[in-house]
């Protein structure tokens, strides 16, 4: 069928939109229509006896059918055979017959346009046989690699001389993309069209190049997978015949193939080390001693997840939130813990480590009880990081820490690489609990291994002894514990920085029960908040008189001991809801335990309220005195330490200069006489009180030990009180160091002190200068509140508040 059958061109003829490709001229193709638009269309044409315009969708399958949807060209035939399909759908017979372009929309039911065939410029034989020469080249070159082109179409390319059929029927035989195939349909000059195809052969070309290649790798591969499938088989079945046991080459193979896969997180030694003993393995006899050993260290290094990392981001307002969310009080420590982070997240969004700058250790120090392990527990949860806790009290032996030599029986890594396997990544949050009880004996000093893995210039190639190679905890957070900074060793000190979690006030301990430890309790033991009522009074008696302690461990003891009972009375149905109240606690908490004694009212010679620091907080002591006949001897009991007998002594001389100074009053009728004095009537000198007097100083609980030098002036007021017979205010209490000058020097543990001494309700506090000066704002509120905080520089400043004139 011929165009020229058909009326002459511009025309105006129905349009069928394909969704598919391009259709060329020389096509004979079925289509199958089911949308409305491309059926009316066909109706039209075959009803008026017209030509159809085959144009092509720009949108992928299902697309919209409008004349803006389609391209402005395609091919202009006619419709040689419809058939209706049981479906619904038609299949349409269609013959290309000419390009042509789209000029404007005529109608839109059915979709019609005005449509010209695409016309041919003239153009240079010689150049054009030129350019269609290289196109037949690379068309062979593409027959031989891919299979577009059968011999039948090649020879039709060979011997046809019209330029533009050729175009069209390599166009229709290669994988041409929507758009190449229109810029190549829509040029009207031939040489562009030849060289649009041209490239776009080459490109296929280089394609099916690189699809030959990898065919090729992959098949050979494959071929050579089988065969050592095919082999292994075979190797198999003989060995079962001859009744030869293969698991353990299957073990050696898992072995090999593991150490491959963490080649590059392992370091070189290490890679090294475990390649050489699984070959060593491998030549061993599977019953002897030392293969099972070997095997046991293959096993164990393979566990440890060198390429494994918590891999949540670092932030800092996660930190801070978790901490606020699980700590009440604590803000100093919860500040430093949140800028030690905020050190580490502006490294790491710097692209640095710490060594270029924070490689700190933290260690949180204080007593027991205050949240010291949960600080950390906080931090782990904060960062998504699994908590690796290693409990240090007692340990003597290195090889703990730093493992055993794998010549030894029974020889097992030290006890961080058993928590890095144990946590099953190489960057979890490590406590080190109990630091300051680190022992040292004939099996080494722990804190040696210690320093090497808290330094941070050194904790990248920490060498454990039963690996023998390097291992990198430089991505693991260290955290320490400590109840008194004095017991770390002076080397070990220097690579950490203390934060102090000091004692709980009253009022502290109060908001953290009722805001933590009662929820928390409730909830482990199947409790409902509404089945049981702690009141405010009672919580504020547990506090006050059934724990001795500056954190909440006993609290939270105490506490769940009523949730047990209360627990236990729902279960036997006595109480469907308890309430716990003053009159009633009796019958969950057995006795009180006086925490603090309250100060009398009665002022007394020879008794002074000492403050003091120990490890469950602060204290008042009881400082008694008193004098007997005699030759001025001093007698000291209470179990006191070497620093306290010191003190004592530095006092005593320090009153008998105010004595002799006259600064501190005697009353001369108290003293005694001996038997010339009483004969002659001869009074005494007052400066000769301490040569007349035996003095006894006795600090009460002498079974439990005491030191320091804070009690200085305490032992200075009590010898006074007694020389001068003035009594001591009852409602004053004191620490500081005594000089022989007199001088009153700073101290520690201020804020424990000064919270037993709000516990024990006393009114006046004498402390030193300094740390007036300097402490007092790490105080509770309540504290600074409740007391008349003095400072004080001399003892005759500390005389004329404490002695009663």
């Amino acid at each position: 069928m011929q165009l020229s059958n058909y009326s002459k061109f511009p025309a105006q003829i129905p349009i069928i939109i394909d969704d598919n490709s391009f259709l060329y001229p020389f096509m004979i193709v079925p289509l199958f229509l089911g949308d409305d638009v491309n059926i009316e269309s066909v109706n039209y044409a075959i009803d008026n006896n017209t030509l159809v315009f085959v144009a092509t969708n720009k949108q992928e399958k299902d697309g919209e059918r409008t004349y803006e949807s389609i391209y402005d060209v395609g091919v202009i035939g006619s419709v040689m055979r419809k058939v209706v399909l049981p479906d619904g759908r038609i299949k349409v017979l269609f013959q290309g017959l000419a390009r042509g372009s789209l000029i404007n929309q005529h109608s839109i039911h059915p979709l019609i346009a005005e449509v010209d065939t695409i016309h041919t410029p003239s153009f240079d034989q010689t150049r054009i046989s030129a350019v269609l020469s290289v196109l037949r080249g690379n068309i062979k070159l593409l027959s031989t690699i891919s299979n577009y082109f059968p011999p039948d179409l090649l020879k039709t390319i060979d011997e046809n001389h019209d330029v533009n059929r050729i175009i069209d029927l390599i166009s229709s035989s290669i994988k041409l993309e929507r758009e190449d195939a229109y810029d190549i349909m829509s040029q009207r000059d031939v040489e562009k069209r030849l060289l649009l195809l041209t490239d776009r052969v080459i490109a296929e070309i280089e394609v099916n190049r690189i699809q030959k290649e990898i065919k090729s790798k992959v098949n050979h591969k494959i071929d050579k997978v089988n065969k050592e499938y095919v082999l292994k088989e075979q190797l198999k079945q003989i060995q079962d015949e001859l009744g030869v046991d293969t698991s353990r080459d299957e073990e050696i193979q898992e072995y090999s193939k593991k150490l491959e896969e963490i080649k590059k997180y392992i370091h070189e030694d290490g890679y090294k080390e475990m390649k050489k003993q699984i070959l060593r393995y491998s030549k061993m006899h599977a019953d002897s001693s030392e293969a099972n050993m070997i095997q046991n260290y293959i096993e164990i290094v393979l566990e440890i997840p060198f390429d494994k990392k918590s891999k949540k981001k670092l932030k800092v307002s996660d930190v801070s939130t978790q901490l606020d969310l699980d700590h009440y009080s604590l803000q100093k420590p919860k500040d430093r813990v949140v800028e030690f982070f905020a050190v580490k997240e502006l490294l790491e969004l710097r692209g640095k480590n710490d060594k270029d700058g924070s490689g700190t250790i933290l260690c949180f120090i204080g007593p027991p009880g205050v949240g010291k392990t949960s600080l950390a527990n906080s931090i782990a949860v904060a960062l998504k990081r699994k908590l690796v806790r290693v409990a240090l009290g007692g340990l003597e032996d290195v090889n703990e820490l730093r493992g055993h030599r794998r010549t030894y029986i029974g020889a097992m890594p030290g006890r961080i690489v058993q928590g890095l396997t144990d946590s099953k990544v190489m960057n979890p949050v490590v406590v080190l609990d109990e630091i300051d009880k680190v022992g040292r004996s004939m099996k080494g000093d722990p804190t040696s291994a210690l320093l090497e893995i808290l330094d941070p210039e050194q904790n990248d190639n920490f060498r454990d002894n039963y690996l023998n190679f390097p291992l990198d905890l430089s991505s693991a957070i260290f955290i320490a514990t400590a109840n008194d900074a004095s017991g770390i060793p002076a080397p070990l000190r220097d690579r950490m920085e203390f934060i102090e979690v000091n004692s709980y006030t009253p009022q502290e301990k109060f908001e953290i029960a009722k805001k933590y430890l009662i929820p928390q309790e409730l909830k482990k033991h199947a409790l409902l908040k509404s089945e049981l009522n702690i009141s405010k009074a009672a919580l504020e008696l547990i506090i006050e008189k059934y724990v001795r302690e500056a954190g909440v461990r006993n609290l939270r003891r105490k506490i769940a001991t009523i949730v047990r009972k209360s627990a236990k009375m729902i279960l036997e149905k006595e109480q469907s809801k308890i309430t716990l109240n003053t009159k009633n606690i009796d019958q969950f908490l057995d006795k009180q335990i006086f925490e603090i004694e309250r100060v009398t009212k009665k002022s007394q010679i020879g008794i002074v309220n000492g403050l003091a620091w120990t490890s469950v907080g602060g204290d008042v002591l009881k400082i008694e005195a008193i004098k007997i006949k005699g030759k001025g001897i001093m007698q000291i009991t209470g179990s006191l330490g070497d620093v306290m007998k010191e003190s004592t002594y530095i006092a005593k001389s320090v009153v008998k200069v105010l004595v002799d100074n006259k600064e501190l009053a005697i009353n001369c009728d108290d003293i005694p006489k001996n038997e010339k004095e009483i004969e002659s009537k001869k009074i005494p000198s007052c400066d000769e009180v301490y040569k007349r007097y035996d003095l006894h100083i006795h600090v009460p609980e002498g079974a439990t030990p005491k030191d320091g030098p804070s009690a200085g002036i305490s032992m200075a007021t009590a010898i006074s009180s007694i020389l001068s017979n003035k009594a001591v205010k009852s409602d004053v209490a004191m620490t500081g160091e005594i000089t022989l000058s007199g001088r009153v020097l700073p101290i520690g543990g201020l804020r424990e002190k000064l919270i037993a001494a709000h516990k024990a309700k006393i009114k006046i506090a004498l402390i030193p200068m300094k740390n007036f000066e300097q402490d007092l704002k790490d105080l509770p509120d309540e504290v600074k509140e409740s007391i008349d905080i003095i400072g004080v520089n001399t003892i005759s400043e500390v005389l004329d508040i404490a002695l009663v004139k």
